[in-house]
C-alpha cells in the first residue's frame, strides 16, 4: 500500500459516495488506474464494506449500553452458544472479547431503558454467565468509523 491508497482510503472512509471522478481527481490519478487501486483494496479485504451510516437518534435507538460479562465457563461449548445467542439480537451491533477481569463488552443501541431490559432478559436466559453488568452512555463525544492510516 502505497501513499495514493492511503488518500483513496482516507476520501473513503468519508464519504463512500464519492463520484470515482471526484476520488481520482483529488488524489491526482485518471479514474482507471483509481478504479483498479479501489478493486485492489476489495479484492484484498481492506475495504470490507461500503455502508451507510444512520443517525441512532434519529431512527429511536438514542441509548447506548456498554455490558461487560464475566463467565466462570471459558470453553468451545459455551463461545458457540454464547456467539449464536448474540447473533440473533440485532441490538448488539458490537462485542469483543476481552483480557482483564472482563471477558466480554458488548455495545447495544435501544430507544430506552426498558427496551434495554428486554434485551438484558433475553441474553441471560440464553447463555449461563457469572456476572452481567451495564453502564448507559450519558454523552457521546467522539464516534467515527474512520480508521487511523498512518500504520498501513
Amino acid at each position: 500500500m502505497d501513499d495514493l491508497d492511503r488518500k483513496i482510503l482516507t476520501l473513503l472512509q468519508v464519504d463512500a459516495d464519492l463520484a470515482l471522478a471526484d476520488i481520482a481527481e483529488r488524489v491526482g490519478l485518471s479514474t482507471t488506474p483509481c478504479w483498479r487501486r479501489i478493486q485492489n483494496l476489495e479484492k484484498a479485504g481492506v475495504i470490507r464494506a461500503r455502508v451507510a451510516l444512520l443517525d441512532a437518534a434519529k431512527i429511536n435507538l438514542g441509548v447506548t449500553v456498554f455490558v461487560r460479562i464475566r463467565t466462570n465457563r471459558h470453553d468451545l461449548e459455551w463461545l458457540e452458544l454464547f456467539a449464536r445467542a448474540i447473533a440473533d439480537i440485532p441490538e448488539i451491533v458490537e462485542v469483543y472479547r476481552m483480557s482483564g477481569d472482563i471477558d466480554y463488552v458488548l455495545k447495544v443501541v435501544v430507544p430506552d431503558i426498558t427496551s434495554y431490559d428486554a434485551i438484558y432478559k433475553q441474553l441471560i436466559g440464553s447463555v449461563p454467565m457469572m456476572d452481567v453488568s451495564s453502564n448507559f452512555a450519558m454523552e457521546e463525544i467522539k464516534l467515527t468509523t474512520a480508521l487511523p492510516l498512518t500504520y498501513v
